[in-house]
């Protein structure tokens, strides 16, 4: 009995798990470049807000890509002062290129440098600096009282005040020296009249303006006043007078004061009298008279009080 032939094993059925398979080699592929070594381990995040001083600081995620034939544009450091914290902000690099912006650098620097130059002349015509007081030679001594002269006064007035109110003040804008004292007569118990002095140098100012303003406008802020300009006393001088008394010893007042203005000194000397039914003075000095006795005693009180 013959046996039927065997046919061949077909190629599509899987060959049998009992065969060892052999890996096929793999397509050949289109040449790659070789790859990149390994790179610097990256920062590990961290929770503080400034990067830390060990790990290299982190990339600008807004920095302009490096073109080539440029320089590559410079990192901001991250460890600078930021402005607006006590620091100004860094000033602008001055614009290159151009003679406009050279120009204008240049009259920026010859701007200050003229205006630095009027104000110190304006110090100096001004005497901001301290040292253009006119003063003339005058002095504001300690005791006021002992240094004037008002001696034009000593034959209706004989008494001396024992007691007369005096003071001084010295600043670097203003000297000023003050008397004041009672006038008496043999027969009185109290005084039948006043006089006081005051001179005043002004350092830092020249008094011209106010002290005119003031003394020659006198009768417009104050009623019932005379004024009268004085000439050869002082540069300025103005006698400004009231009698409310109409010659009567029982009633009213008599007022004179003489102020005088020699360069940036300024002095007065001030008589005031007041009667009543019970002043003991029933022959007072007319007005005439006290204003010419302010006159002679205030020019040689001037001439004492120079250095």
């Amino acid at each position: 009995m013959s046996t039927p032939p065997q046919e061949p094993p077909s190629s599509s059925q899987p060959p049998s798990s009992s065969a060892p398979q052999q890996s096929s080699p793999p397509p050949p592929q289109p040449d790659q470049p070789p790859a990149a070594p390994p790179g610097p381990p990256q920062p590990q995040p961290t929770a503080y807000p400034y990067p830390n001083p060990q790990s290299p600081p982190a990339q600008n995620p807004y920095a302009q890509p490096a073109v080539v034939g440029q320089p590559a544009p410079q990192q901001a450091n991250p460890y600078a002062t930021q402005p607006g914290y006590g620091y100004p902000p860094p000033a602008a690099p001055p614009a290159s290129g151009g003679n406009a912006a050279g120009r204008a650098v240049l009259w920026a620097v010859v701007g200050a440098v003229v205006a630095s130059a009027a104000w110190a002349g304006g110090l100096f015509l001004t005497g901001g600096f301290g040292s253009s007081a006119d003063l003339r030679g005058y002095r504001a001594p300690a005791n006021l009282c002992s240094s004037a002269d008002y001696s034009s006064f000593k034959d209706e007035y004989p008494v001396d005040d024992s007691a007369p109110t005096k003071n001084v003040m010295k600043d670097p804008a203003l000297d000023q020296s003050y008397c004041s004292l009672s006038l008496k007569k043999t027969s009185s118990s109290y005084g039948d009249a006043y006089l006081s002095l005051e001179v005043d140098l002004h350092k830092k100012t020249d008094p011209a303006p106010e002290f005119t303003a003031t003394w020659k406008n006198y009768g417009d802020s104050h009623s019932d006043y005379d004024v009268t300009p004085v000439q050869g006393i002082g540069e300025e001088a103005y006698l400004v007078t009231q009698d409310t008394s109409n010659g009567s010893t029982t009633s009213g007042s008599r007022y004179a004061t003489l102020a005088v203005r020699d360069g940036w000194m300024t002095f007065t000397m001030y008589y005031s009298a007041y009667f009543s039914s019970y002043d003991s003075d029933t022959d007072p000095p007319s007005l005439d008279d006290v204003t010419g006795w302010l006159k002679t005693d205030t020019k040689s009180t001037l001439e004492q009080l120079k250095d």
